[in-house]
């Protein structure tokens, strides 16, 4: 993305989220709405799809979830509506990612809803740059690579949700912070976890089992978004950009993953559903390699590989299996 104009956009979206909130104080004052909808259920506001999907999976029946970022929105680029404001002021319960979203990081702070859970306190977070794994498990940048693009948590990658373990350790965290802003229904959001959980381990399965034994350990991306995922299962992620989807590779990076694609036989370069492929497709046929998508799971539209987060990683696995020569 355009850097300059990312950050003038933030600005001006905090201007207008003060505005909002002063406005919607002056007119309405606090809300009485106790954090509940009109059906009598928690009002939970999500961030963008993997808090959305822990929201619902685990609040199930008891909560009304809305999300701020609508299927097919680019996440990092979300610009907030002052109705948006509106609902972030008189949700129950708040669930999001800080560091993904830098218009819903300000707004979140500035609406004091005391049930607001940032899921990067729920699991340990990491830094990463463009190559990440292997045996040094890529705690640095590759050549010319570029890690920045997000707002992170101390430099730290956000993209815990790739990560079934981690994901499942957050989901935990959630279900807990769900009991406790609807005690009521604490007893049905602790079966809900327990559910996800089942589903989780079963994937983190899948995953162990089915990328044990490859041809190559090495997979190049666009979005270099797969850090954790490349840690937990013994990969090494290349990413043609860092961390920003949209941040452009140098000359020196080009050249090094040439070099990484020949020496490890990569087969396939990843582009995925929400960012432009003209980088991974350029590389590819620089290289004679394949394409194929890989999914960073930010956002579920018609063009993704499934309908919800489980269904999009068994495809991604699928994926991986092939572009590494799974046995």
């Amino acid at each position: 993305m355009n850097v300059r104009r990312r950050l003038i956009s933030t600005t001006a979206v905090a201007g207008a989220t003060t505005l909002s909130l002063v406005t919607l104080s002056a007119c309405t004052g606090t809300s009485d709405t106790g954090g509940k909808n009109g059906d009598d259920k928690l009002a939970v506001v999500a961030s963008f799809y993997p808090m959305q999907y822990l929201a619902e999976q685990i609040g199930g029946e008891h909560v009304a979830v809305t999300t701020l970022t609508k299927p097919g929105v680019e996440p990092h680029d979300l610009d907030l509506k002052p109705r948006q404001v509106s609902e972030l002021r008189q949700a129950g319960y708040i669930l999001y990612l800080k560091g993904v979203q830098p218009a819903v990081d300000d707004a979140v702070a500035q609406a004091g809803v005391e049930h607001t859970v940032d899921a990067g306190t729920l699991t340990e977070l990491e830094a990463h740059g463009t190559a990440t794994g292997g045996d040094d498990h890529g705690h640095g940048e590759g050549e010319g690579g570029g890690g920045g693009g997000h707002d992170e948590h101390g430099g730290q990658d956000p993209h815990v949700w790739l990560d079934p373990v981690k994901y499942a350790e957050i989901a935990r965290g959630v279900g807990k912070s769900l009991e406790k802003a609807d005690p009521s229904h604490a007893t049905a959001y602790a079966k809900n976890t327990d559910a996800l959980l089942a589903k989780l381990n079963a994937l983190n399965t899948s995953f162990t089992a089915g990328l044990k034994n490859t041809d190559t350990r090495t997979f190049i991306t666009t979005h270099a978004a797969f850090g954790y995922l490349a840690e937990r299962y013994r990969l090494e992620q290349q990413g043609i950009a860092g961390l920003d989807p949209e941040s452009e590779p140098s000359p020196a990076r080009i050249r090094e993953l040439q070099r990484v694609a020949k020496q490890d036989k990569v087969t396939t370069v990843f582009f995925e559903t929400l960012a432009s492929d003209r980088t991974a497709k350029t590389l590819a046929g620089d290289t004679g390699l394949k394409t194929d998508v890989l999914d960073p799971l930010e956002g579920i539209t018609d063009r993704s590989k499934g309908d919800d987060y489980i269904a999009v990683m068994e495809s991604n696995l699928t994926a991986l299996r092939k572009a590494l020569g799974a046995r």
